[in-house]
């Protein structure tokens, strides 16, 4: 672009001015006297190609491309385009309304040349391709909650918007995991059950399985408290532990049908493959995009800055307060980037006993954090062996309140530990001189590890007790089948009581301490202990903490509580509009920004942790821990993922060959070896790409100093002719 602006001064120059006479200019002359090609050797530009070319000689094509005329780069361009009108739009061209009636002209003129079938083939892509824009249009329209996040995104900008795309996301996943269990196990029992179908159950009988394994005491129908459905409701026992939201309900081998029998251990198993891959998939696939646009701005410090000021604006805002609010937060932004800059030139300037002192500092607050997480998670561990070990007690022998607090004691531990435990992140933090921007990042870490690893020590102590017994039965059975004789179920009693608890912590907080507060606030401002209280935030980083919480709950609890994805749905629905009415009407939001990209990129960052953090227990309770022998569709196996096995076993010959090979070492280190091979081939492309965007960097920036050098030469000149 330097260059023909150039040559655009040279060619203009001679008619605008011809009676300027060269003495009475202090330019060189030889800049207008000479060839434009020497003019153009003065440029920054072609001065640091011409040092690189003396160094790098394999670099001399590129660096000539520079001084190519504009004329010969837009017929190529022209050329170009010409070829790929038949397979591209001329939308994806940046040319003007002119150029494009021309292209499109051309395009016709060509179509008259073409055959039948091309010309056929050219009018089937066009219209095949509206008809996918127009679908896309029509799918924009079907978008769940499209007007009130539309809505959000104009009064609170794109960073409170981002929070509530991400709850939409949660709600359409849960959906279709819901979806992806109802068709492989649910719907061929109810089809069955209710005689919709000519099918039968296919029950096993017990195969070398010790009677005494196989007793499931079932809940007395007797005289019943009227609160003891209220307790049933709240910890999944009673009345519901015989229902199908519960592993124990799925008693079954299979369902016969007329031409084959439908293997219902192998879809139960299927199904928890399949919801767990396609999270990964769809989270991955949705971060990806999230991470190029962080990858793309990855901008240096000064470009950091000058993106604030000239393009830091949320035009997605139309409300007064808001506007007067993204002000605010790009101030914050600017204190935050100068206060980083001042860390860095502290750490520049330490020295090294400075050094040394705050790194001791950092590990002893490190060994603090440590202490801190390894209290919380012993008192888990503790509170879950005592609630584990007083539930079995009789109904009415205790009150209403006792047994409640009992079930829900793990629950209210780990809901105080993530209440009580960012508090004292929040003040360790201030004391290990970090930036504003990682205090944020690594206190939102130690909280995301925090909430995700209470559910896991929650689940690895119930295992612990489950396979852990005083008498005999372990060995007889391979787990506590006296206290635990369907395990499974009490398990996902503990994930359904752990969702419940935090739905209802969420409505409590919503509407006994937010409301209040902000009647408070309202009618009571001249109070100082109400002024300093102020009006409660809308803090994004703790929200999608805690619906990632729930959605951890979800994916570990639906193997052992089939319809824990549809009570997922229903509870993140709820969230939706209960979090739409609070920042509506009882919060404010957070001064500290979330960019749009940042937010959906971080959400679903924390997601995929969450997930990964689900598969470990699943995995190991599906292949480690002996499955049940009273309940559920796996008592004629030793452990869940015996089915696999079994089902190949049926196969013919030949494809089990080719499973055994597959799944064998001879063909696991060869995959090995080329998948890290093709793990180094993008590494060294992404490295080249990564240079070439350097280099582009390079040249906008030698760009802009040919801009300055030419409006210089340009103002001399025209200074030079007055005179």
């Amino acid at each position: 672009m330097s260059e023909s602006s150039a040559s655009a001064l040279q060619l203009g120059r001679p008619s605008r001015q011809p009676a300027v006479h060269p003495e009475n200019l202090s330019l060189d002359a030889s800049c207008f006297s000479s060839p434009p090609v020497n003019f153009l050797q003065e440029l920054p530009s072609y001065r640091s190609i011409a040092r690189r070319r003396t160094t790098v000689h394999s670099r001399d094509k590129q660096s000539g491309t520079l001084l190519k005329s504009t004329d010969s780069y837009s017929s190529q361009l022209e050329d170009r385009i010409a070829e790929n009108l038949s397979s591209q739009s001329l939308r994806n061209y940046a040319l003007n309304i002119s150029e494009k009636r021309r292209l499109r002209d051309i395009q016709e003129t060509q179509m008259k040349y073409l055959s039948e079938w091309d010309q056929w083939k050219r009018y089937s892509s066009k219209s095949w391709k509206r008809f996918l824009e127009k679908a896309r249009e029509m799918t924009t329209h079907l978008e769940l909650w499209r007007e009130d996040i539309r809505s959000i995104e104009g009064k609170f900008g794109t960073g409170i918007q981002s929070y509530f795309s991400f709850l939409r996301f949660l709600v359409l996943l849960n959906l279709v995991i819901f979806l992806i269990i109802f068709m492989l196990v649910l719907l061929p029992i109810l089809l069955t059950k209710y005689k919709i179908t000519n099918s039968s159950f296919v029950l096993i009988p017990f195969k070398g399985t010790d009677i005494q394994c196989t007793v499931y005491p079932v809940s007395s129908s007797g005289l019943i408290y009227f609160y003891s459905y209220i307790i049933d409701l709240l910890s999944g026992t009673g009345f519901l532990e015989e229902t199908s939201l519960f592993y124990g309900h799925y008693t079954i081998d299979g369902v016969k049908f007329q031409n084959f029998t439908y293997d219902l251990p192998l879809a139960y198993l299927i199904s928890t493959i399949a919801y767990l891959a396609l999270s990964l998939l769809w989270i991955v696939k949705r971060s990806v995009e999230g991470f190029k646009i962080n990858l793309i701005r990855s901008e240096e410090h000064f470009q950091s800055y000058c993106n604030k000021i000239f393009a830091g604006w949320d035009f997605c805002i139309t409300n007064r307060s808001m506007a007067d609010l993204k002000h605010s937060s790009l101030r914050y932004e600017l204190r935050a980037d100068l206060e980083e800059e001042r860390i860095r030139q502290k750490i520049a300037e330490r020295t090294s006993e400075e050094t040394i002192r705050i790194y001791s500092l950092r590990l002893f607050l490190n060994c603090i954090v440590l202490a801190v997480l390894g209290a919380c998670f012993y008192a888990i561990y503790v509170a879950t062996v005592f609630s584990q070990e007083h539930m079995k007690k009789e109904i009415d022998k205790m009150v209403f309140g006792e047994n409640l607090l009992i079930l829900y004691l793990p629950s209210i531990v780990i809901t105080l530990a993530n209440f009580i435990t960012p508090m004292i992140f929040a003040k360790i933090i201030r004391y290990e001189d970090y930036s504003p921007g990682f205090e944020i990042r690594l206190t939102i870490l130690r909280c995301v590890f925090m909430r995700l690893a209470t559910i896991c020590v929650l689940v690895f102590t119930l295992g612990s007790k489950i396979t852990s017994c005083d008498d005999d039965t372990c060995d007889l059975c391979g787990y506590n089948q006296k206290l635990y004789p369907c395990w499974e179920t009490q398990v996902g009693q503990e994930m359904y009581k752990l969702m419940i608890f935090d739905f209802i912590i969420i409505l409590a907080v919503t509407l006994f301490v937010d409301f209040p507060r902000k009647l408070l606030v309202t009618y009571c401002s001249s109070w100082k202990l109400i002024q300093c209280w102020g009006q409660q935030e809308f803090a994004i980083p703790d929200n999608v903490l805690g619906i990632v919480y729930g959605q951890t709950i979800c994916w570990i609890g639906a193997f052992f509580s089939p319809l824990l994805p549809a009570i997922a749905t229903l509870k993140f629905i709820i969230i939706f509009y209960v979090k739409e009415w609070s920042l509506l009407y009882t919060c404010r939001p957070s001064p500290r920004p979330f960019r749009a990209s940042n937010s959906n990129f971080f959400f679903l960052l924390v997601l995929l942790i969450g997930l990964c953090l689900a598969i470990i227990p699943l995995t190991i309770s599906i292949s480690r821990i002996p499955s049940s022998k009273a309940c559920g569709p796996f008592t004629n196996f030793n452990t869940t993922w015996e089915v696999i096995p079994k089902t190949v076993s049926t196969f013919p010959s030949s494809l089990q060959s080719f499973i055994h090979g597959v799944t064998s070492e001879a063909f696991a280190v060869p995959f090995f070896i080329i998948i890290c091979l093709i793990m180094f081939y993008f590494i060294a492309l992404a490295g080249a790409h990564k240079r070439v965007v350097i280099q582009l960097r390079e040249q906008l920036s030698l760009e802009s100093r040919d801009k300055r050098y030419l409006i210089q030469k340009l103002t001399e000149a025209q200074r030079d002719t007055r005179n």
